[in-house]
């Protein structure tokens, strides 16, 4: 955690050249970018699909050769299916999520002429603050800056004054949308006089709930259940499809319980679920895949971080959609205010990635 501190006060810094052009300078019509995805799969309407489509988009814009796109099923899949696309002469491999960064570091190093793009991890398993393969581009989200300003907002939305959060694993990429939630909820508490309580996340211990993968099950479901359970009225599932899981146990519940998305807006991906949908917290997970696929398409591969923040529109918070009319006034007129201040510096929102 040190380290990706480290890492993020030297984001804007120009990397020097690290030789790891790829076949990139024969020209974009023999770029050969290809992805591996983790075990949620390229469907997940959340991270991986949004890390899809960056690629598909970047393909697209350079008139590249159309890109390889692997699933995998499981985590025992990593070191084979990148070994697969090293083998198929990729020039640029992303990689997605915190799991699949140890096997992505050791391709990297195996093979340095290739470029790797890490979607949500530093790839910086020694904390010195830099990543550890200089053809390793991270690609990450200080998502705790959005996720303060949707636990603010659930909290000035709650009627039962329990709002609740879960998540796939407790790792970093996970973690960090679960603390910044009960900032925001700490808050509403400090402006308001008020005590709404968070279930599922304990900011002192740096645990809470947790179904232990990113599936959509039915652990997960008795998971967001036993929150529901606890009189929650707002609720956050943070890793992928498991937020299906946790709509199933809203439905069955027989109350109103907004649900709060992550990554995409899962509003515009999952119309199933949109009228439960109180807002999403938004990663940019397409445009800086794009963006890093286009410039080494073109010979142009950047190996500093992008680093999604409030400020550069890396990270945010959807419309409410459907629960517009049901978010006080008051509620929204603080959030553009709340998002000033974390933007201009006069509110810190902690996180892994700032200490």
């Amino acid at each position: 955690m040190i380290g990706a501190a480290a890492l993020l006060a030297g984001c804007g810094a120009a990397p020097e050249s690290n030789g790891a052009s790829g076949g990139a300078a024969a020209g974009a019509s023999d770029y050969l970018p290809c992805m591996v995805s983790d075990a949620g799969g390229f469907d997940d309407k959340s991270f991986n699909q949004l890390g899809k489509q960056g690629v598909d988009e970047a393909a697209t814009e350079l008139g590249a050769q159309t890109p390889i796109e692997v699933e995998s099923q499981a985590e025992t899949d990593y070191a084979s299916n990148l070994q697969n696309l090293v083998d198929q002469g990729c020039n640029t491999i992303v990689t997605v999520g915190f799991l699949l960064a140890p096997a992505a570091l050791e391709s990297a190093t195996a093979n340095p002429d290739v470029q790797y793009v890490s979607i949500d991890d530093t790839v910086d398993s020694d904390f010195d603050g830099t990543t550890d393969a200089p053809n390793i581009k991270p690609i990450i989200f200080d998502t705790a800056q959005a996720a303060y300003l949707a636990g603010y907002l659930a909290a000035g939305t709650s009627k039962t004054g329990v709002v609740g959060t879960f998540g796939g694993l407790n790792i970093p990429t996970v973690s960090i949308f679960m603390d910044g939630f009960a900032q925001g909820v700490e808050k509403y508490n400090t402006d308001n006089g008020a005590n709404v309580r968070v279930v599922g996340w304990d900011r002192t211990a740096q645990d809470g709930s947790f179904t232990g993968g990113f599936e959509a099950n039915d652990t997960a479901r008795q998971t967001a259940q036993a929150l529901i359970d606890q009189n929650v009225d707002v609720l956050l599932p943070v890793g992928g499809p498991i937020y299906q899981s946790a709509a199933v146990a809203i439905r069955d519940a027989g109350r109103e319980i907004a649900l709060v998305g992550v990554d995409a807006d899962v509003y515009e991906t999952d119309e199933s679920v949109g009228d439960l949908l109180l807002t999403s917290i938004l990663k940019g997970i397409d445009v800086g895949t794009k963006d890093a696929i286009v410039a080494a398409g073109n010979g142009e591969f950047d190996a500093a971080p992008f680093v999604g923040t409030l400020e550069n529109e890396g990270v945010g918070l959807a419309p409410y959609h459907d629960w517009a009319d049901r978010v006080p006034a008051e509620v929204t007129s603080k959030i553009e205010e709340l998002k000033a201040q974390i933007v201009d510096g006069s509110i810190t929102v902690e996180s892994y990635l700032n200490g």
